[in-house]
């Protein structure tokens, strides 16, 4: 199985960034706050905007409350680093990326002091281009991320491979028009059968550059 591609577009947290833990420890401080269970936050959060989640479960909130808590909540995310990893394959992926001169860019539902504080604590390279949730009006699983992403690539959507973990992300990129790389992508998962190349590490790939194009092969 090969796919051909002019650019790379990166979720960060799942698929570069393994921030289970913290997320989910943030995220549980989030609950006992405003009263919801772990369970029911970390089957809603992944993969979306915080502040869209943040909305799904204060739905009586005010507008000041939303905000105060968003900041309370980016604030903690931002600091917590303890226990913050690069995924497998991952620095050596972007490395051979930046080697062989090929375009990319992390688009992520995080804002720019999460995503900033996760990519140089895990010493992922740092991109030349962002897409963060500041740049956007409708996060993830909405297509706008990978669109802006393959836009500040110079490239069109069906020339862009996305790499994801999260659903809401992979439909994102899906609806975008772009190819779509799945890491560890359940069978569950609804619209599997339309996921490009599924893998359980970045290790599983590698990238050979001809002329005009990218060419990701899977490791068998």
């Amino acid at each position: 199985m090969a796919i051909t591609c002019k650019g790379f577009l990166f979720d960060l947290d799942g698929t570069l960034v393994d921030s289970l833990p913290v997320v989910e420890h943030c995220w549980a401080l989030f609950g006992e706050r405003v009263g919801v269970s772990t369970q029911e936050i970390n089957d809603y959060i992944h993969g979306k905007p915080a502040i869209e989640s943040i909305r799904h479960f204060m739905p009586n909130a005010s507008e000041q409350e939303i905000t105060e808590t968003f900041r309370w909540l980016e604030k903690l995310e931002s600091t917590q680093t303890e226990g913050l990893a690069p995924l497998p394959g991952a620095i050596e992926l972007i490395d051979r990326l930046n080697d062989l001169n090929i375009p990319w860019a992390i688009v992520t539902s995080g804002t720019v002091p999460i995503a900033s504080t996760r990519q140089s604590v895990t010493g992922i390279p740092e991109p030349k281009y962002w897409v963060t949730a500041e740049c956007i009006s409708k996060g993830k699983p909405n297509p706008e991320p990978y669109l802006l992403g393959a836009k500040k690539l110079g490239l069109l959507p069906q020339d862009c491979v996305v790499f994801e973990d999260a659903a809401a992300g992979i439909y994102s990129g899906l609806d975008a028009g772009c190819q779509v790389v799945a890491v560890h992508a359940p069978l569950s998962l609804p619209r599997r059968n339309e996921i490009h190349l599924i893998i359980e590490s970045l290790n599983d790939i590698q990238i050979e550059k001809q002329t005009e194009k990218v060419v990701i092969k899977h490791k068998r």
